[in-house]
């Protein structure tokens, strides 16, 4: 059997060989199939279809809070308004999506130049390379989470043996829906359980993928500052100028580098500013929605079945707040990690004009990159503390009021 690597040389080309962009191929597919990715057939078709659907079950959510607003089962409506609100979500990511098509593309562009940059560069590959690995990892972990969360929600609707017949109680769904239709039939009924199962599941991919991207890029852009540091440190450390004139790294490469890092974060930035608004707009209701549907649930007949229902979507929920945030406190300290980079190298051994240089990566740090919601404030792991205060603080009220 032939080797893939031979040689130090023959190993880079084996590594662009296997990975050729950051973008994890779940992601590719799961945007494909919502109508997202760039120059794919029946675009739009997909997207008809997405909005149609997610319209007729927005709509149904509606109909059954109309309808039960004034009944005293507080629980059942909580639970309408979370299912209502995380729909809501999905719509908009897609949409906004949908709407900034052309800045997403221009973001894929940038992602594919910054691996054409590294392909002859050791060190830039590598860490291209390890942050595109990692974001495969995570990636596979939120959809599987996403999708375990989906069935765990499901499981007790479709499990259950309801007779279509009996109309002393409300037929049993996924969601609480008011179907604008009467369900007469056991398979009518059937019917609707496995196209609520399915497009649950769908719906959380739609979530999950979009989350997942947003942190791709995020660990994409960190991974290029972490080149730029190395940069700094290894091209002003040169003991003397001709073996900074063999290096095939100069410093104006180095600028240039980073100036297309913040082109890039600023397109990440325009692409889910919005989506971060209504994500924490709609997060903190549904934070305190789902845990007081687990501290209600609580001495209940069935409490273990209600609580585990609506754990993992709680988990869920918070961890895409957190999510947001993270990625926003790590681009934040990867870009402010450049400025020290740049005022820490040893400026002395260059030459004046590329020393002076250096300057505009000093100046151009001083402004951290950051992630920001809705263009009012920035995302940090500060924040996500106050959004789990304010969920906190609103839990008390409802179980007060209960």
């Amino acid at each position: 059997m032939r080797p893939l690597i031979q040689t130090n040389g023959n190993e880079k080309q084996a590594n662009i060989m296997i990975r050729k962009s950051t973008i994890n191929r779940t992601i590719e597919l799961m945007f494909i199939l919502f109508g997202i990715w760039p120059g794919t057939s029946c675009v739009l078709l997909r997207r008809t279809f997405w909005l149609v659907t997610i319209v007729i079950v927005q709509y149904c959510h509606y109909r059954y809070l109309i309808t039960h607003f004034y009944s005293d089962d507080l629980f059942n409506l909580m639970d309408c308004l979370s299912s209502l609100l995380a729909y809501a979500k999905v719509m908009s990511k897609l949409v906004i999506f949908w709407l900034n098509q052309r800045k997403f593309v221009e973001t894929l562009a940038m992602v594919a130049e910054d691996w054409e940059d590294n392909a002859n560069n050791e060190l830039g590959m590598r860490e291209t390379i390890c942050k595109a690995k990692l974001s495969d990892r995570i990636t596979n972990a939120i959809i599987t989470l996403h999708t375990l969360s989906a069935i765990a929600y499901s499981t007790r609707a479709i499990l259950a043996e309801v007779d279509i017949n009996d109309r002393a109680s409300e037929l049993l769904y996924v969601h609480k829906v008011e179907i604008p239709f009467n369900v007469n039939t056991q398979r009518t009924y059937k019917t609707i359980l496995t196209a609520q199962f399915v497009y649950v599941i769908m719906g959380s991919w739609a979530a999950g993928a979009v989350n997942s991207l947003l942190l791709t890029l995020i660990l994409h852009i960190g991974g290029q500052m972490e080149i730029v540091c190395c940069w700094l440190r290894d091209h002003a450390s040169q003991e003397n100028e001709k073996k900074q004139e063999k290096s095939d790294v100069t410093t104006g490469k180095i600028v240039k580098r980073h100036q297309k890092i913040i082109d890039l974060s600023k397109n990440v930035e325009n692409l889910y500013t919005h989506i971060a608004l209504l994500q924490f707009a709609s997060n903190t209701i549904m934070i305190c929605s789902l845990a007081f549907l687990i501290v209600s649930a609580i001495g209940t007949p069935d409490a273990v079945e209600q609580i585990m229902r609506s754990l993992l979507f709680y988990a869920i929920t918070n961890l895409e707040a957190f999510m947001f945030c993270f990625a926003g406190e790590y681009l934040r300290n990867k870009s402010k990690a450049v400025g020290v980079a740049a005022y820490n190298c040893a400026w002395y051994n260059l030459k004046p004009e590329d020393s002076r240089l250096l300057l505009f990566v000093i100046l151009r740090s001083q402004k951290q990159l950051a992630l920001t919601v809705g263009k009012m404030t920035d995302l940090s792991l500060e924040y996500f503390a106050s959004i789990m205060n304010a969920s906190g603080s609103y839990l008390s009220v409802m179980l007060a009021m209960q």
